[in-house]
C-alpha cells in the first residue's frame, strides 16, 4: 500500500534533494542514502508534493515544526550513528527524523511531550515499516527505564542540558542538541568522557522551536 503512495517523482524529488544537501556539505553517505530512503511527504499534512522535497521547515500542528531536511541530516551527521546503536530522540515531531535513524539501522526510542501529536504520530508510525518506539513524556526527564543510550538527539532548542539526559548516555556517547536562548541557538556534539565529564564541539547556528518541560494537553 505504501509503495502505491511512494511514486516515481517522489523518489526523484528526494534524488534532488539528497544532491541539495549534499551541496551545502553534508557528505555522510548513510545519512544521504536515509535522506533519499525515507519519504519525507509520508510525514507532512499538506498534499503539495513540491512542499515536502523542498529544503523547508513546515508546520505540523500543536506549535511544532518538521525541521528542515538540511538540519535533519546535520544533526544525523553528528550523532555517528551506526547499525544496532541505542538511540534516544527527545521530540518526536512529525516521527520523520525518527524513521532516518532507524532506517540507518538505530534501535530508536522517543519521546513526545505534546499528547496531541504524541498519539497522531504514534499511530501513524505504528502503519510505516520503521521500528520506532514512541512515548509520552517530559523529554528532560530522557526514559530512565530504557538507559543507557550510546546516542541521544534533542530536536527542539534546550537552554540547559538536562542532567537526566547526561546520567542516561553512556560513557564515550554522543548527544547532539541545538543549545541556546533566544531566537537562534548553537548546534552542540557532546561527549561522555571516560572519567565522566564532556567534551563539546560547536557547530555553527540554527532555529529551532524551545524544548518545554511536563506533557501538553493540545
Amino acid at each position: 500500500m505504501l509503495s502505491t503512495l511512494d511514486t516515481f517523482r517522489h523518489k526523484g524529488l528526494r534524488k534532488k534533494l539528497v544532491e541539495i544537501i549534499r551541496e551545502k556539505g553534508i557528505d555522510d553517505a548513510s545519512v544521504l542514502s536515509a535522506i533519499e530512503q525515507v519519504p519525507r511527504h509520508f510525514f507532512m499534512d499538506s498534499s503539495f508534493v513540491e512542499f515536502a522535497y523542498q529544503d523547508k521547515p513546515f508546520p505540523i500542528g500543536s506549535g511544532q515544526t518538521i525541521s528542515q531536511p538540511y538540519t535533519v541530516a546535520f544533526q544525523t551527521m553528528l550523532l555517528k550513528v551506526s547499525r544496532g546503536l541505542k538511540v534516544l530522540e527527545i521530540g518526536t515531531g512529525s516521527g520523520y527524523q525518527a524513521c532516518v535513524l532507524a532506517e540507518m539501522g538505530a534501535k530508536v526510542f522517543s519521546v513526545e511531550r505534546q499528547r496531541k501529536l504524541y498519539f497522531k504520530t504514534k499511530g501513524f508510525l505504528e502503519t510505516l515499516p520503521w521500528s520506532v518506539k514512541v512515548f509520552l513524556g517530559d523529554g528532560n526527564e530522557g526514559l530512565p527505564s530504557f538507559a543507557p543510550f550510546d546516542r541521544i538527539l534533542i530536536t527542539a532548542a534546550a537552554p540547559s542540558i538536562p542532567a537526566a539526559l547526561l546520567d542516561q548516555l553512556k560513557v564515550n556517547g554522543i548527544l547532539v542538541v541545538p543549545y541556546g536562548q533566544g531566537a537562534d541557538q548553537q548546534m552542540q556534539r557532546i561527549t561522555k568522557l571516560e572519567d565522566g565529564t564532556i567534551s563539546t564541539e560547536t557547530f555553527g547556528a540554527f532555529r529551532f522551536v524551545p524544548m518545554l518541560g511536563d506533557l501538553g494537553n493540545d
